[in-house]
């Protein structure tokens, strides 16, 4: 399947999956909380951003591997670009743009928010996170904010189309040797609220 520069009008009316998609890739033992269970936690609140752009006539969003910090517990992870929000965020979307731009070093001024997909809540850092999607209104050059990545990875929309229902199961270091389900895409191992965030989002392309 092929997507043209109408990707950007359907992704927006397209019903989100939700949970059933997060569902799909949530480790086993990750419980489940009503929102009013997560705000009595008092979480952290953040944002991520699956920021899309053309690239040789093809869409790509980037994810990024965090940099090794002892004090980070997703140290290491790949994820998508994103973060705390902070005070001077009017909203949610503000701080999925401004953390894209800090970290991988897309001009905000060219980030157009799309949508909004479904808030995912992390229990091992408490974080309560506001997943966005959007476009590059011009081809990024990524410049890497050395404390929070090492790497980006460009990733083509279409090799999200076809994640399995039944996703590999892999035990990692990184999660105390667990066996989570993962998404292997040419070797990089994607897991956690990313790989369910990406869940949703494969089944949003797959209802188009």
């Amino acid at each position: 399947m092929s997507f043209g520069k109408d990707l950007l009008r359907k992704i927006k009316s397209v019903e989100l999956p939700g949970e059933n998609a997060h569902g799909i890739f949530s480790p086993p033992y990750r419980p489940v909380f009503t929102y009013e269970e997560v705000l009595a936690k008092n979480p952290k609140f953040a944002a991520v951003n699956i920021v899309l752009y053309l690239k040789n006539d093809e869409w790509h969003f980037p994810l990024i591997q965090r940099t090794i910090n002892e004090h980070d517990r997703h140290s290491g992870q790949i994820s998508l670009p994103g973060g705390k929000r902070e005070e001077m965020d009017q909203d949610f979307a503000q701080t999925a743009v401004r953390e894209t731009s800090e970290e991988i070093g897309i001009d905000k001024h060219y980030i157009r928010i799309i949508r909004e997909m479904s808030p995912i809540y992390i229990p091992p850092s408490n974080f309560y996170v506001y997943p966005y999607t959007s476009y590059s209104k011009k081809n990024p050059t990524f410049i890497l904010q050395q404390s929070e990545a090492v790497e980006v990875i460009e990733f083509p929309i279409t090799s999200f189309l076809n994640l399995p229902d039944s996703p590999e199961m892999m035990a990692l270091p990184s999660n105390e040797g667990y066996e989570v389900p993962v998404i292997n895409f040419n070797g990089y191992i994607i897991w956690g609220a990313t790989a369910m965030i990406l869940s949703e989002f494969s089944q949003l392309l797959k209802k188009m």
